[in-house]
């Protein structure tokens, strides 16, 4: 099914941005909002914001195998400071 939307200007150089950021089609960055029901409608602008979002949308303790945060971002910073290029 096709549908034809007139934005205003300025939502569609925002959305088209937020596209660009994540490497996927406007198109596809619109179906992927419609998609998933929600969209928020006021960003986060505080850590405590940010993490009460998270948390609405399920986000916090997706990874039960990490037992210390810190100690597995410390790990991913060390492999990426010893790759080595082809």
């Amino acid at each position: 099914m096709s549908i034809t939307l007139d934005l205003p200007e300025e939502l569609q150089i925002e959305l088209s941005a937020e596209a660009t950021q994540l490497g996927i089609s406007l198109p596809e960055y619109i179906l992927r909002l419609l998609s998933t029901g929600s969209i928020i409608s006021k960003r986060p602008q505080t850590g405590a914001e940010l993490i009460e979002y998270w948390q609405s949308e399920g986000l916090i303790a997706t990874r039960p195998d990490i037992i210390d945060s810190q100690v597995h971002a410390r790990q991913i910073r060390e492999q990426v400071e010893h790759r080595t290029r082809n």
